[in-house]
C-alpha cells in the first residue's frame, strides 16, 4: 500500500510541477524575454503567435516540424529534450515522478503541434490554448497541456476572440 501511495504521490507532483514549469517557461521565457528583438526566444512571439493569429490559430510550421530547419516546433523538440534528460538523475530515487514528467514534456509537444494543425479538436479539447492565441488578451492562458496553474494563478480567461464583442470572464 505505501508502494502505491508513493507511485501516485509522484505521478501528482510530476504532472503538477511539468505544468507549472510549463507555465512559467511560457509566460516568462517566449512572452517575457520573446517580445525583445534579437532574443533567443523571439520567434515565439514574432513568428508563432503571428502566423496562429493571421491563421486561425494554423501554423504550418507543425506540418513540417520533422522535416528539418530550426523552426518553433524544432526549438520547442529540442527544450523538451533538454528539460526531460535533466530528469533522469531523479529516476534514482523518484521513478514515477522522473517518468510522469518525461510523459508531460511529450503531451505538450504533441498537444500544442494537435492544436495548431487540427483547429476544431484545439477548440474543443485546449480551449485555453485556443483562447492565448485567439483572444483579446495573448497575455494570459500560459497552460497549453493542462490549464491547472492558469485557474491557481488566476491567469485563465475565457471570452471572445479577438474579433468577438462579448465579456470576457478571469477565473
Amino acid at each position: 500500500m505505501l508502494s502505491l501511495m508513493s507511485a501516485l504521490l509522484q505521478i501528482t507532483a510530476g504532472i503538477l510541477i511539468a505544468n507549472l514549469l510549463e507555465w512559467i517557461i511560457h509566460k516568462h521565457l517566449l512572452h517575457g524575454l520573446g517580445r525583445r528583438k534579437g532574443s533567443r526566444w523571439s520567434s515565439h512571439w514574432s513568428v508563432h503567435h503571428r502566423k496562429s493569429r493571421q491563421n486561425e490559430h494554423f501554423d504550418e510550421d507543425y506540418l513540417s516540424v520533422f522535416e528539418g530547419g530550426m523552426g518553433e516546433g524544432r526549438q520547442e523538440i529540442l527544450g523538451l529534450l533538454l528539460l526531460a534528460t535533466l530528469q533522469i538523475p531523479t529516476f534514482l530515487v523518484f521513478p514515477w515522478y522522473a517518468g510522469t514528467t518525461i510523459l508531460m514534456a511529450a503531451a505538450y509537444f504533441l498537444v500544442h503541434r494537435k492544436s495548431h494543425l487540427d483547429i476544431e479538436w484545439a477548440k474543443k479539447w485546449v480551449p485555453w490554448h485556443y483562447d492565448h492565441h485567439m483572444g483579446v488578451n495573448q497575455d494570459a492562458n500560459w497552460g497549453i497541456t493542462l490549464p491547472i496553474w492558469d485557474y491557481i494563478l488566476r491567469t485563465r480567461e475565457t471570452g471572445p476572440s479577438r474579433d468577438a464583442g462579448s465579456q470576457i470572464t478571469r477565473y
